[in-house]
């Protein structure tokens, strides 16, 4: 038995019995009358619960112009509502010790904290009151915009990385809403105002388009009734109901290049694929997530072991693939070159279009495939150990249109992927014509 093999089944032993333990949380789900629906997964292994409402809308949302709506709207929903004054809902949480924050993604906005289960009250009276009566004052839209413009200008303008790959996802999209950042772009921002709020929030903050997940030290009953108390008073709302964003299936090859003040050159690849939202088979979702895990989900993986620590052409190599989207996604690749070897971003792309070009020659072989399925299976269960982690996946699959019950199924469904489903995914997925690709070079008085 070879070492690799050894490692997977040593793994698969002792994942056995969390695969058991995966399994037993109890997750039930009801919908109030005004269209809310709620998910709840007992788990009383500590006695906190993580409460999560998740609103179906993001940026992915967004009309040309109104880029970073969502994300802005999130910020005013604390400043004030019909029971709370600006910043109280914060206060509140913070003198109960509670852990409290709020995000948004191109799918979804959602509001979150996690506390103690006797204060579970508290949180459904506050989310209650601010997703149906936020005031959404001009006076306080003014000072909170100037504060998103420089949380834009130090998470992107400043970081190279992000500014990097925000101009690639616009590359990456060109029939579809997803190419948009998800804070906006700048001169979207410096045109934003309250009515563009007033209008957002009255289309899409209503309980129809809303998901409540609780996760923790709690039972049906008693959740049952702190949502009907605080949430089933709530009026039935309209809202508006936005059509899924598909994007092109091979828009064609497509390539930009930027000069920044960065230490290396830096190569960045994306494909178009389907996501958990779109694919036709679930399969193929599968076995593009294990495809990423075999090219650079390890120090074993392929793109790593061989051109990062074997050749030494990058000095820093990862992949990604989300398929937690309603509309396509992409597959991505992003190498910064070693400085210490003499090679243009040619030639390194040219090395993974070989790298990526053996997977659709050949199946990985079992071995590989097993302990790359292990290790990714082993993070989804081990991810299980925190609520709030069960609570974010069940969250995004509702959001996305896919039963938080799919989510249970997902490791069942990594375990039937076979190498000639792999090599499948390569030869339809990693090809040119759904290619973008970002050149990133050195300044020159940055050399």
């Amino acid at each position: 038995m070879n070492i690799a093999y050894r490692t997977a089944a040593l793994l698969a032993g002792l994942l056995s019995p969390l695969v058991v333990a995966a399994a037993s949380p109890l997750t039930q789900e009801f919908t109030l009358t005004n269209g809310l629906k709620v998910v709840v997964r007992e788990d009383h292994r500590a006695p906190v619960v993580t409460s999560q409402l998740w609103l179906k809308v993001g940026s992915s949302h967004e009309s040309p112009g109104k880029s970073g709506l969502s994300h802005a709207l999130e910020h005013m929903l604390y400043k004030g509502s019909s029971k709370l004054c600006a910043g109280e809902a914060s206060g509140i949480f913070d003198t109960l010790g509670a852990s409290q924050n709020a995000f948004t993604d191109k799918e979804v906005t959602t509001y979150y904290q996690t506390l103690l289960p006797h204060q579970l009250g508290v949180s459904f009276e506050v989310m209650a009151d601010i997703m149906s009566s936020a005031q959404l004052r001009a006076e306080d839209f003014i000072p909170e915009l100037a504060v998103i413009q420089e949380e834009r200008r130090l998470r992107v303008d400043d970081d190279l990385n992000a500014t990097a790959q925000h101009r690639l996802n616009s590359l990456a999209y060109p029939a579809s809403s997803y190419g948009a950042p998800i804070i906006g772009w700048m001169h979207d921002l410096q045109r934003l105002n309250t009515e563009d709020l007033r209008d957002w929030y009255q289309a899409h903050y209503a309980p129809g388009n809303a998901t409540l997940v609780i996760v923790g030290d709690v039972t049906l009953e008693n959740v049952k009734a702190l949502a009907e108390r605080y949430f089933g008073v709530l009026p039935t709302k309209s809202f508006v109901q936005t059509r899924t964003s598909l994007e092109l299936a091979e828009p064609g090859e497509r390539k930009i290049t930027l000069h920044q003040a960065i230490p290396a050159p830096r190569l960045l690849m994306a494909f178009n694929v389907p996501s958990l939202g779109t694919a036709e088979n679930r399969r193929t979702v599968h076995s593009l997530t294990l495809l990423d895990a075999l090219l650079a989900g390890s120090n074993s993986a392929r793109l790593r072991k061989r051109l990062q620590f074997g050749e030494r052409l990058f000095s820093a190599t990862s992949s990604e693939y989300n398929a937690l989207f309603r509309g396509d996604s992409l597959f991505t690749v992003d190498a910064e070159l070693n400085t210490q070897r003499n090679i243009s971003l040619d030639e390194a792309q040219a090395r993974i279009w070989t790298l990526l070009d053996e997977f659709k020659a050949t199946p990985p072989d079992a071995d590989e495939l097993e302990r790359a399925r292990t290790q990714l299976i082993a993070k989804r269960l081990y991810a299980r150990d925190a609520i709030e982690d069960q609570a974010d996946r069940l969250g995004s699959f509702e959001s996305i249109g896919v039963s938080w019950r799919e989510m249970d199924e997902e490791v069942n469904e990594l375990k039937q992927v076979t190498p000639e489903d792999i090599q499948q995914a390569a030869v339809t997925y990693l090809t040119r014509q759904r290619l973008s690709t970002a050149h990133v070079l050195v300044e020159k008085n940055h050399e």
